[in-house]
């Protein structure tokens, strides 16, 4: 049998309460009666009602009703609330209105009028349930088309993705460089409650550390040459949303302590600033680095790991999903080919073949450009394997490396039958390799050199050659 809808009926006259009980709980409403907002709020604290009745004066308190208005919007903010008021105090029950009251009524009143607005109140508290119900529903089943992916092991980044996305709870995101984990930090945003407010995303290690603080947290004026005016930092431009910290390993010891503060008690100081700013942000961060390792050796916080750690995700690498290759590189072509204006191409199956023979260590952003680099160049109806780059046409494991998933050992190139351009073959390797060191190091020369076992200067001269500055 369903229950009755439960009305808390607020008034410190006895002989209203009484009047009250009677006739909503002939009209089939089950009935709790308080004397005044204290004793409200502690029966509001320990169960949900449908309804609060509460008159707008208590005794000598003019703001009775409005202090248990008040805490219902900042508690219970689909519980609707009508406000009784005595003749002359309209003025003050319209305010009431206007900070969230569903409605009010004038004294004395009919039984039938007082029924007919508690039915209608109830009435709004149903609806804002099946609106609730319907948008959990819906973003349940919301579909974030950019993340493309039917293999199994991405279904269940999928899934945990769905089960988080509505908590409160900090969400770490590990991964290869360009797996695709700011695509989650995203759809962990568009899923939750958080979806109408700002998403804000900032790549931790591409920004020195002097300006990362200011860029967090903001700045006063005067708090440092050149700052000339104030500027909110992005806790609170992300205020209400989801703050997105990428590469979050590459923060600096010194504000990993002041993020962990502002974790603790989402207060915001800026650079200069005494005052400090009470802000509501998810924080999402990312990373392809191991900091529960670095936090062992001290080069990251372990409190601070622990409290960004809370539900981790792991976004696997292209090579474990091949599954996905195909639809990605499709998904790929037609994205470019809308953007340039032309239309999509085919994608024979031994281009395929081959794509899914490679093993993308630049994972699915290595992936985007290549398709984007090869319809730029196919003047063709469809891709075929000449049309990839020499790095992925002439990739052939070894049978070791192939039954362990791919590799890079053993002989990673054959020679056609027909033959080959050597010096070109080489260019275009060169230019793909250097490419990708460039990527992974975040554009940074000194590490892609590193990375490519160049010295600076050798790297500078094959940008140059290659037009890649």
């Amino acid at each position: 049998m369903a229950s009755h809808p439960h009305i808390l009926v607020v008034d410190d006259e006895l002989g209203m309460r009484e009047v009250l009980e009677i006739v909503l709980s002939n009209a089939g409403y089950e009935v709790t009666l308080a004397n005044n907002p204290a004793e409200a709020i502690a029966h509001l604290s320990k169960q949900s009602f449908d309804t609060v009745l509460t008159d707008l004066y208590m005794g000598t308190d003019r703001e009775a009703g409005i202090k248990v208005l008040e805490w219902i919007q900042e508690n219970a903010p689909t519980t609707p609330a009508l406000m009784m008021t005595a003749h002359g105090s309209v003025e003050l029950a319209v305010e009431a209105m206007k900070l969230g009251a569903a409605d009010y009524i004038q004294k004395p009143f009919k039984n039938d009028e007082i029924c007919l607005r508690v039915e209608r109140t109830v009435g709004q508290r149903n609806l804002m349930r099946e609106n609730e119900a319907y948008r959990t529903a819906q973003s349940r089943d919301a579909k974030v088309d950019f993340m493309v992916g039917r293999s199994p092991v991405y279904q269940e980044v999928l899934g945990m993705v769905r089960r988080v996305a509505r908590l409160p709870s900090t969400v770490a995101i590990h991964g290869e460089s360009g797996a695709g984990k700011e695509l989650v930090a995203r759809a962990l945003h568009e899923l939750s409650d958080r979806r109408n407010k700002p998403f804000v995303a900032i790549n931790c290690g591409g920004i020195p550390e002097t300006l990362l603080e200011s860029e967090l947290f903001g700045y006063k004026k005067g708090a440092f040459t050149g700052a000339n005016e104030n500027k909110e930092g992005l806790f609170v431009s992300a205020n209400g949303g989801t703050l997105f910290l990428d590469e979050i390993g590459e923060m600096p010891l010194m504000l990993q302590v002041k993020l962990l503060r502002v974790l603790d008690n989402s207060l915001v100081t800026p650079v200069g600033g005494t005052t400090s700013t009470k802000v509501d942000v998810r924080i999402v961060s990312a990373t392809n680095r191991d900091l529960e390792a670095m936090s062992n050796d001290g080069d990251f916080r372990s409190d601070l790991f622990y409290r960004l750690n809370v539900i981790p995700i792991v976004v696997p690498p292209l090579r474990e999903r091949k599954e996905d290759i195909a639809l990605l590189a499709r998904h790929f072509i037609e994205r470019h080919a809308e953007r340039m204006g032309r239309a999509p191409v085919e994608l024979s199956a031994e281009a395929v073949r081959l794509l899914e023979a490679y093993p993308w260590p630049g994972n699915v952003r290595e992936l985007g450009n290549v398709m984007e680099r090869t319809l730029a160049l196919c003047m063709a109806e469809a891709i075929r394997p000449e049309d990839l780059p020499a790095s992925i046409r002439l990739y052939a494991p070894s049978e070791d490396d192939a039954a362990a998933g791919g590799g890079e050992s053993g002989n990673p190139f054959v020679l056609p039958d027909e033959g080959m351009n050597l010096e070109g073959m080489v260019e275009e390797m060169e230019k793909t390799l250097i490419t990708q060191a460039l990527q992974r190091s975040r554009y940074t020369q000194k590490k892609a050199a590193a990375l490519l076992g160049l010295t600076p200067r050798s790297l500078r001269y094959r940008l140059q050659k290659y037009g890649l500055e």
